[in-house]
């Protein structure tokens, strides 16, 4: 399952930045901790957008011509050093290829300081001329007791911790991919009833909150192809999730499932959203998925996976936005046997099977 990200540095918040942000999101009745979500366009309306809708050949979609934004260090490029060091060429080679490729940076805490970093990481995206990926991962109860178990605390901690984010990129472009597993996760059994709908609220709300930060791209998790099999269930837990207000959808996060079957997939999905465009989780898919059955064998640390496409805003497929790397290769899924250690943390050997 989606992992933890460790933190770093922080740098202020401009004042203007938060209060223009602040505006916008106590109008929409987010900041000062409303509890309904904001109006949405018509169940099967596509997202709008202020960026050209997704479509061409070439797969010219909202993100066309975005570069990604690389980090300069991190697990993969201080692995990187250190074997080179120790003259482990070969594995020094063999991880450069994930400490070079754009990776999302995941935020799943509030510890103090988590809005200056997505601050700080927006402003040097900025300077380099390009476009940061964010995952946001605090929904409360999140993974449901999981690998990743955690989250908020309630719902008005998240509703101040997206605040605190959306303020952060305020005035800056990014993307964001929104609490992975999320709503799979409900319509798989974790919630139902009026906890499941008040989730769904929420993350309507969250929805809402990035969008009124300025040019964020917010794609709203959809799990993958082998987890919920029924796509009308999935568009209609979008549709209560707030995705006519997305850009769209993402799917395969963490996940190991062919580009294939998720373009196959997401064009059905994206059919009964009026056509909504959609990112792919492609960090670790080059093998597809592990056939190990049915316990956690085939999702946390499955041996024998690959790398993926690399990331890209041209797919070459009309509805597919990017391919991204949003898990990032060599951290670990959780603590699931072969000595893996838990979820987020780097795990040195993984990293060098995925990219041999």
């Amino acid at each position: 399952m989606p992992a933890h990200r460790r933190r770093r540095s922080p740098v202020a918040l401009t004042a203007a930045v938060a209060a223009a942000v602040t505006v916008a999101l106590i109008y929409l009745g987010f900041a000062d901790g409303g509890t309904g979500p904001p109006p949405v366009a018509a169940p099967d309306a596509a997202p709008s957008s202020a960026a050209p809708a997704s479509g061409g050949a070439g797969g010219g979609g909202q993100l066309s011509g975005f570069s990604l934004y690389t980090e300069p260090s991190g697990f993969a490029a201080d692995q990187a050093r250190v074997w080179a060091a120790q003259g482990r060429a070969a594995e020094a080679a063999a991880v450069r290829r994930i400490a070079e490729q754009p990776t999302a940076v995941w935020f799943a805490d509030a510890a103090p300081g988590y809005a200056e970093r997505a601050a700080k990481l927006a402003a040097d995206a900025r300077a380099a001329g390009t476009v940061p990926v964010l995952t946001a991962y605090y929904i409360p109860g999140r993974d449901c007791s999981g690998q990743s178990a955690g989250g908020a605390p309630d719902a008005a901690a998240y509703r101040q911790w997206v605040a605190g984010l959306a303020g952060a990129l305020a005035g800056h472009r990014a993307v964001v991919v929104l609490e992975p597993d999320a709503v799979a996760q409900t319509l798989k059994g974790c919630l139902d009833g009026t906890a499941a709908a008040a989730r769904y609220a929420l993350l309507a709300e969250a929805v809402a909150a990035f969008r009124a930060a300025g040019e964020v791209y917010v794609y709203l998790d959809a799990g993958n192809p082998s987890w919920v099999r029924n796509p009308a269930r999935m568009a209609a837990a979008l549709r209560s999730a707030g995705v006519a207000s997305a850009h769209g959808f993402a799917l395969n996060v963490a996940n190991f499932e062919t580009t294939a079957a998720n373009v196959a997939y997401g064009n059905r999905l994206s059919t009964l959203l009026g056509g909504a465009p959609f990112v792919i989780d492609t960090s670790r898919n080059g093998n597809g998925p592990a056939v190990i059955g049915a316990d956690d064998g085939h999702w946390c640390n499955p041996p024998g996976r690959a790398l993926g496409e690399p990331p890209t805003t041209r797919t070459g497929q009309p509805r597919v936005d990017a391919y991204l790397w949003i898990k990032r290769p060599g951290e670990s899924d959780g603590a699931c046997g072969g000595g893996a250690p838990p979820a987020g943390q780097w795990f040195p050997s993984y990293a060098l099977d995925l990219a041999d």
